[in-house]
């Protein structure tokens, strides 16, 4: 049976303000009357209604989280920093899994909405104007994470992807490969085409290097099956390739079996570098060189960047989080 705040009072024999006061920390009743109530709260197995409370403090201290994905690597250690921040707080989160889906984006945020949360984050995923324009309706802080939006003016904590594959085909090049290959993540504007675009700068910025678009091949998300489906397709187009940038780790483990398949050593015929240093990096064989995106301070600032806002109305700032090369086995000096 659920008890509510009225079967509380008529045990305790207050009245419903003498409960509601006691569980609010507000004054107006004696020791004795709320060590009753406290009492009778812990025989009952009463919980108060986070909801019903929130609307009179203003706070249900519980925040919501859109992902495109949550079973992947890549969230869960994004979420592992929010929560930890979070947790802190005395608050919750909510976590909705949008698969990039419109429909189901829309239906997440009026939930999210029902349920009275206090900000948002939205992660890795291109904020729509239908998006953007509902969460203003909402009248909550938004934070957006491993995104941005160059449409509306809203704080962020990403990498540079630009700079990060710029750092990637730089790598390759002073270890001395001169014939680079990418396979890229897809054609989004938050990040396929930055991580193209600064694999490309790199290469024009050392002359020597040919750049040709047979150079790179455009897969259509940034998983393994990606990787490893479309290894084959560019090694036909550049058999003479000494190094492969992926612009995703999943795209490189994909890759990596691929090529394993057909025989090739890793990095003795062919050097391999990923993107986002997650765990299964660490793990493979042999251990994948990668650049590094702090994914879980990343979540822990987007979290702490939220509740600075809701605790003191400050605007946050735009963060550029630093990116790394981890060293591992998959890449040769030539």
């Amino acid at each position: 049976m659920v008890y509510t705040i009225k079967d509380v009072a008529k045990q305790a024999r207050v009245s419903t303000a003498t409960v509601s006061r006691i569980l609010n920390n507000q004054p107006g009743y004696s020791e004795k009357t709320k060590a009753k109530v406290l009492q009778v709260i812990e025989e009952l197995g009463y919980e108060p209604n986070a909801v019903a409370r929130g609307l009179v403090k203003k706070r249900t201290h519980t925040i919501g989280v859109l992902f495109p994905s949550v079973s992947s690597l890549f969230s869960g250690k994004l979420l592992s920093g929010i929560e930890s921040v979070t947790h802190a707080k005395e608050s919750s989160v909510i976590v909705c899994h949008t698969q990039e889906l419109g429909s189901k984006t829309m239906k997440y945020l009026h939930l999210l909405n029902e349920k009275r949360i206090d900000g948002l984050i939205f992660a890795s995923e291109v904020l729509k104007g239908e998006y953007y324009d509902y969460i203003q309706k909402m009248g909550v802080p938004l934070v957006l994470l491993a995104t941005e939006s160059p449409e509306f003016q809203v704080p962020y904590v990403k990498v540079s992807d630009y700079q990060a594959s710029y750092s990637a085909a730089r790598y390759l090049i002073e270890k001395g490969h001169t014939k680079i290959g990418m396979i890229s993540g897809g054609d989004d504007v938050i990040a396929g085409i930055p991580r193209i675009e600064g694999f490309k700068q790199a290469l024009k910025d050392h002359a020597l290097l040919p750049l040709n678009e047979e150079n790179i091949f455009w897969g259509e998300d940034f998983g393994y099956k990606e990787g490893k489906k479309n290894f084959p397709f560019l090694l036909k187009r550049f058999p003479n390739m000494t190094a492969l940038f992926c612009a995703s780790d999943h795209l490189a483990m994909g890759a990596m079996s691929a090529a394993v398949e057909i025989g090739m050593k890793i990095p003795e015929d062919l050097s391999i570098i990923g993107y986002d240093n997650l765990p299964i990096a660490e793990m493979a064989t042999p251990p994948l060189t990668t650049v590094e995106q702090p994914l879980e301070e990343m979540g822990k600032r987007a979290a702490a960047g939220l509740f600075r806002m809701l605790e003191s109305g400050d605007k946050m700032r735009a963060e550029i989080m630093p990116h790394q090369i981890i060293e591992r086995k998959t890449v040769k000096h030539l």
